[in-house]
């Protein structure tokens, strides 16, 4: 037998790191079968993930691990590296783009807390059909001469209209979440950013406590701020667009993510997911009325 040229090595090798990458892809969702366990990697985050053993997300994915026949298991992690421990990489987010760093261990099958679709994120995870509508909002506490805006007919003259209240403020942000002034292109409106390095669940009460003039929050936990803290905050106005929210897997995980959008729209139509959503969140359909309508 003929000794293989180097070329002929070369495209050996490339064919089988292929096939490799094919057979990794196609084996996701046998694998967590085999396994026995399904790992939901949380951050306890407004209603979707209480910390308590409950919430939306939580009780979304034990059904969804019963659905697949295998057990629950919560892996807690937090905003800085939830998405690492999902896909075995460190990331960095650049605006709307992402670094990857070295490699690290692997924690978990999927996220979900409420996990906004963001186009940095989009580029490291691939993202569940919507599981939960959002928007980022302006909130001030209820003694601040600031008021509400004026709704228009066009969210994006709400949106202009609230952003341009925020010259000169001082405003609490957070980092490599939904808040990350960044992100939400805070440099812009001419605001005195105030980075408050604790998790999302504090920004209101750190509002509360007079931390900062304002904040901004998403609309889930804005809702709950408002439950918590009635007649100590208001909402002023949107700063973004709507968004979307959604569980996140590995991009070579297709099929467990295939898995779990057919399971989404199973509950959709047997009214368990409506059940869920009103337990946990109940005047959410009022504020968003399209997402939720039948």
């Amino acid at each position: 037998m003929k000794p293989r040229t180097f070329h002929q090595i070369c495209v050996m090798f490339i064919v089988a790191v292929i096939l490799s990458a094919v057979n990794a892809v196609g084996d996701d969702l046998p694998e967590i079968r085999k396994a026995g366990v399904l790992r939901h990697l949380g951050i306890p985050y407004a209603n979707f993930v209480t910390g308590s053993g409950d919430g939306m997300d939580v009780e979304i994915i034990q059904l969804f691990a019963k659905h697949l026949g295998v057990r629950y298991e919560y892996v807690k992690t937090d905003w800085g590296t939830v998405v690492e421990d999902l896909i075995g990489k460190k990331v960095k987010a650049v605006g709307d783009d992402v670094e990857f760093g070295e490699t690290v261990p692997v924690k978990g099958d999927l996220i979900a807390n409420g996990f906004t679709i963001l186009p940095w994120r989009q580029k490291a995870v691939d993202f569940s059909d919507p599981t939960f509508p959002s928007q980022i909002w302006l909130i001030a506490r209820a003694d601040s001469a600031m008021k509400p805006i004026k709704p228009a007919k066009k969210l994006e003259k709400d949106i202009a209209t609230t952003r341009a209240l925020l010259k000169g403020k001082k405003v609490l942000a957070l980092p490599k979440t939904c808040l990350d002034p960044v992100g939400n292109k805070l440099d812009a409106t001419g605001a005195e950013v105030v980075i408050y390095d604790v998790n999302l669940n504090e920004m209101a009460p750190a509002l509360v406590n007079n931390k900062a003039e304002l904040t901004i929050l998403d609309v889930p936990d804005a809702l709950i701020a408002l439950e918590k803290w009635p007649r100590k905050i208001k909402i002023i106005g949107p700063t973004s667009g709507k968004q979307l929210m959604g569980a996140a897997f590995p991009k070579d995980s297709p099929k467990l993510r295939e898995a779990y959008n057919e399971f989404l729209k199973k509950i959709r139509k047997d009214g368990t997911y409506d059940r869920i959503v009103k337990k946990y969140y109940p005047t959410a359909a009022s504020f968003f009325p399209d997402f939720f309508k039948k």
